[in-house]
């Protein structure tokens, strides 16, 4: 399945079939969609777009081809072209405009690229939404402008200032703190456009850049994912270098790894744990984060008498909820850092800026503050069954088995134990249950996975 529609917006392959890849006329379709969605739910006759994009190689291919058609129906399109998606949500609300469009498939390989629609505040559309366009584009019916009503089409060039400006001017970023410690960092944005933004940043902090991957050609380097399996190159740069720190975004700058000054992974869970430990110090208060996050940042909010609550996996769900509890801080075990003081999306510019304040207030190396925090480590399974199976009354057994324990069915089944968790998860798409552990070491959180899939086969019978 290489064309994949979702609430969240639509991804695909580059090349090939209509409605099985994602090609132009595809991306003609759903751009109508969501502009005649927009004005169907606007009361005012002249609407505004932001568009940007990633360095992927389809990605001017993609930005002409819905600039042209939001044009069509008489939309005004303020294109940023090469830009991040933080940025694009960030740019929405600054231009006052309607909604967004960010074109990027985040961190799949060179082949995807992806629409992912934005409402007038620069969020995620809701779940709701999402469906009302999947809707309209599946009917087509859709009305373009004549041609004196066209849409207006220009580009900005400051977006990437305004984006660091408003993060320098947040009182939990103390620039002058990371300055006095002339922070030498090695950046690998994988050559798109957080090698643009990222150094920008870097440099107003007084930081030394050494970069790695940093043309924007869309010629990914490594298997985007910043996970630790594709990042030998800038583990051994790091230890040659000298350097304090290793930076590591997606495409599209949304997700933010670290790397400590041995050449050693972080971890993507805890980049999260970290911000929230340096801002929960300054102010108690709430972190939200999804039911498949480590533990440790739930251990980490304790800590600081403040509280925790775990959302529904996906970047809405995570957002809703810190909405609800006035979260402090909130985001994913992936890397996603949600800032709200700047603004609800998941944003490695505002995560590498409070990272780097903790860590020139903590006055300690990057490794050190890595020991400083509960060591969880987690498991992925997954468990196939015939499509016969009823993967929801698994599910609804599952609960009623450990019912002694702390049972969320938020989404799925997550079971607290007292010193591990698992969360079972159906998948959308086959018949199959996601199974995610944690535990103190690898063993026994892999062991729990094998547990627990030893457990449904035995329901099953």
């Amino acid at each position: 399945m290489s064309l994949i529609k979702s609430i969240s917006g639509i991804r695909g392959t580059i090349g090939g079939k209509v409605n099985d890849n994602l090609t132009p006329l595809d991306v003609v379709k759903f751009a109508s969609a969501f502009g005649t969605w927009l004005q169907n739910n606007k009361n005012k006759k002249d609407l505004t777009l932001v568009i940007g994009r990633d360095a992927r190689i389809s990605g001017q291919m993609v930005s002409s081809l819905v600039s042209a058609t939001l044009q069509g129906l008489g939309i005004h399109v303020v294109d940023l072209g090469l830009s991040t998606t933080p940025t694009v949500e960030i740019m929405v609300p600054e231009l006052k405009a309607d909604g967004g469009i960010i074109l990027t498939a985040s961190h799949n390989p060179k082949q995807w690229n992806a629409l992912k629609l934005l409402n007038d505040k620069g969020e995620f559309i809701s779940g709701e939404d999402g469906a009302d366009v999947l809707a309209l584009a599946e009917s087509e019916d859709f009305n373009y402008a004549e041609v004196d009503d066209l849409g207006k089409y220009e580009t900005r060039d400051d977006a990437f200032d305004i984006h660091i400006r408003q993060i320098l001017n947040l009182p939990m970023v103390d620039a002058e703190a990371i300055k006095a410690k002339k922070f030498k960092v090695v950046l690998d944005a994988v050559n798109s456009t957080g090698g643009i933004a990222i150094p920008m940043l870097l440099d107003q902090l007084g930081c030394e850049t050494v970069k790695l991957y940093c043309e924007p050609t869309g010629h990914f380097p490594h298997n985007p994912e910043p996970l630790k399996e594709h990042l030998g190159d800038i583990c051994g740069l790091i230890k040659k270098e000298g350097a304090d720190v290793g930076i590591v975004v997606d495409p599209d700058v949304d997700r933010l790894a670290l790397i400590d000054e041995k050449g050693e992974m972080f971890g993507e869970e805890y980049t999260l744990v970290a911000v929230a430990d340096y801002l929960l110090k300054h102010k108690n208060g709430v972190a939200v984060s999804n039911l498949s996050s480590s533990r440790a940042l739930r251990d980490v909010a304790r800590a600081h008498q403040s509280e925790y609550f775990a959302s529904a996996v996906g970047e809405v769900n995570v957002v809703t909820l810190m909405k609800e509890k006035n979260a402090v801080i909130g985001g994913e075990g992936n890397g996603g850092i949600i800032y709200p003081d700047l603004h609800y999306g998941r944003d490695s510019l505002v995560g590498v800026a409070l990272f780097l304040t903790h860590l020139a207030k903590e006055n300690k190396t990057v490794s050190e503050l890595r020991a400083g925090y509960p060591a969880y480590f987690m498991g992925k399974k997954k468990i196939e069954l015939t499509p016969e199976i009823n993967v929801d009354d698994i599910l609804s057994q599952m609960e009623k088995e450990y019912r002694n324990e702390e049972v969320s069915t938020v989404d799925g089944v997550k079971i607290d134990f007292e010193n591990n968790w698992v969360h079972l998860r159906k998948s959308n798409t086959e018949p199959i249950i996601r199974i995610y552990t944690e535990a103190r070491s690898q063993e026994e959180a892999d062991q729990l996975g094998d547990d627990i899939i030893a457990k449904i086969r035995s329901l099953i019978g």
